[in-house]
């Protein structure tokens, strides 16, 4: 039976075309799977919390692989994949979980943040976007709040996505001011592509006084990505914090195949519920 393990690592996005493998691009999932095999012969494919844009980083990233074996000494695959990997990826930690614990759809919050330097600084430039100009943080924070009077985000999306709906579940969104750092926090259940962005670029237009807070929400109710504000790049957005239930994780990895074993029972059990409750249903 496989044993499910959670790497979690860190990334600058800056040479790499996002987290998903693409043909014929350096991307970090791909370098990571090419790490696993040189360093310690594993050809598992591993499974991302997210899919980070091209140019977007990862403070914090979780991604899931299975393997035959219980891996004995964690800390030791740690050293080889670091001592292999470019110096844009860091792996902190790989941590035992149940086998159902899945790195994306497990999670129930995700984290980013946008950095904004006012001031040119030569030492921001891979990680902070310069724009010149005066802000009124006041009114970005209250369009800030307004987000979570909402619940449908389409007009934030990219557009000819591929998913079931456009509702995301925001816990906060802020805006603070470090010296001549501006910083955007935001945290949801899930995010759209190109979301954070978006409305980056969007509140980033009413701290202009190019819209006002009645044009935001007109803009919300709208469902139209044209109406929104431009997507600011890539380079400020940071992945910062991803959140899991904690009895995903194995606290003793002595009876890792113990509770590997309960996990899927359960998963066996709550299958054949499933399949008992829809031939019910077709009666």
């Amino acid at each position: 039976m496989p044993y499910r393990y959670f790497i979690k690592l860190s990334y600058n996005g800056r040479d790499f075309k996002g987290w998903q493998i693409q043909p014929n691009d350096v991307t970090v999932q791909s370098v990571m799977e090419k790490a696993l095999f040189f360093t310690c012969g594993l050809k598992t494919g591993i499974i991302g919390c997210g899919r980070t844009d091209t140019g977007v980083h990862a403070r914090v990233f979780y991604a899931h692989m299975d393997v035959e074996d219980a891996i004995s000494k964690p800390a030791d695959m740690v050293f080889k994949l670091n001592r292999f990997l470019p110096d844009s990826i860091a792996v902190k930690d790989i941590v035992p979980v149940k086998a159902d614990a899945h790195a994306r759809f497990s999670a129930i919050s995700r984290e980013y943040t946008y950095s904004i330097q006012t001031q040119k600084n030569p030492f921001r430039i891979q990680d902070s976007y310069y724009l010149h100009g005066n802000f009124n943080l006041d009114a970005m924070n209250t369009g800030a709040r307004l987000l979570l009077n909402h619940s449908d985000f389409e007009c934030f999306s990219k557009v000819k996505t591929q998913v079931a709906n456009f509702n995301c579940k925001l816990e906060f969104a802020e805006w603070k001011q470090n010296g001549s750092e501006l910083l955007f926090n935001i945290r949801a259940d899930r995010f759209l592509r190109n979301m954070v962005r978006s409305i980056v670029g969007t509140l980033l237009d009413v701290g202009r006084g190019r819209i006002d807070l009645g044009e935001l929400q007109n803009i919300l109710l709208s469902h139209d990505r044209r109406r929104a504000g431009r997507s600011v790049p890539a380079k400020g957005l940071s992945l910062t914090d991803v959140n899991y239930p904690e009895y995903l994780f194995v606290k003793e990895p002595e009876r890792f195949q113990e509770v590997n074993l309960l996990a899927e029972r359960d998963a066996t059990t709550r299958k054949v519920l499933k399949m008992n409750s829809i031939e019910s249903e077709s009666e």
